[in-house]
């Protein structure tokens, strides 16, 4: 393509190359030039003043010199394995619960939805109040009913289990996009199932999962890549987000905490590109083993 066609197209669009100026601006400024910059930290041992060239050595370090490594890479996979399904599933259920036609039911969604627009920081500074060993809520209420104080994320053994149960508070976002799928399945599907005789539970595994299996693919995407990177322990979590006993110790943690605690930026870009490496890799598997996603009428 010459120049003289790239100024055409420009001519034509400059409206639109105009609107669009800023999210691009802040997309090199903000996304790919730091990018670029973490890959050159990778290979020097650097506080961000001072640099020296060590190669491959940060990337050698990740596996045989560093002893709380796998300790993130564990919590990482537990916390994944647990939350994903059980967000997905139970926002799938809520998102059937409130897909009718009943009075009411559009107050349901939006208060479901509400939790969601709510900034990170805040959630975490407001569930560490509510967790509170001694002031919390939820123990108030608890030894209001004559049981004893939950420890929450006081102690190593209740922590994961307290931080999946906390993130349970933004299902209704997944909600939303479940009650999309559904109002985008012909309704002539469940009218010929109504004709043939199908009871409620055939037609929600013969029609209602099948056709939300986009919706599901999308879903499980966007919750491995989001899971795998989540640091929001860091707002609340005692020790610095790491938690008792690096219980709490999350991979997207130890990037921040070798970054800004410990000052290794060299070490950290490493951690960061091995993990873009490893999200790469999971995406890619679920591309691959997407036969079972219905587009519609397929050929």
């Amino acid at each position: 393509m010459n120049k003289g066609k790239i100024k055409n197209i420009f001519k034509k669009n400059y409206q639109g190359w105009l609107f669009n100026a800023p999210l691009l601006i802040g997309l090199l400024l903000f996304t790919v030039i730091p990018m670029f910059v973490s890959f050159y930290f990778s290979f020097l041992e650097t506080d961000g003043l001072t640099q020296r060239f060590i190669g491959f050595e940060n990337y050698a370090r990740v596996f045989s010199r560093d002893r709380t490594f796998w300790k993130t890479v564990g919590n990482t996979l537990t916390y994944a394995l647990i939350s994903i399904p059980l967000n997905l599933v139970l926002s799938y259920l809520l998102a059937l619960l409130v897909n009718r036609n009943a009075k009411g039911v559009k107050t349901f969604r939006v208060l479901y939805y509400l939790p969601v627009i709510i900034p990170m920081v805040a959630v975490g500074l407001l569930w560490k109040d509510m967790m509170d060993p001694t002031y919390g809520i939820f123990n108030k209420f608890l030894t209001s009913l004559g049981f004893d104080r939950y420890p929450f994320f006081t102690q190593a053994s209740t922590s994961m289990i307290s931080l999946i149960f906390m993130n349970l508070w933004n299902i209704g976002g997944g909600m939303i996009l479940w009650i999309a799928a559904f109002k985008n399945i012909p309704s002539t599907l469940y009218e010929a199932a109504d004709i043939d005789g199908a009871s409620a539970f055939q037609k929600f595994y013969k029609i209602t999962i099948p056709m939300s299996t986009p919706t599901i693919f999308f879903n499980v995407v966007i919750s491995v890549i989001g899971t795998l990177q989540y640091n929001g322990t860091l707002t609340f979590a005692p020790r610095d987000g790491r938690g008792v006993d690096d219980s709490l110790f999350m991979y997207g943690v130890k990037i921040y905490w070798e970054a800004f605690n410990r000052g290794n930026i060299g070490y950290a870009s490493a951690l960061a590109w091995l993990l873009l490496i490893l999200i790469a890799v999971l995406t890619f598997i679920l591309f691959k083993t997407s036969k079972w996603v219905f587009y519609g009428d397929e050929e």
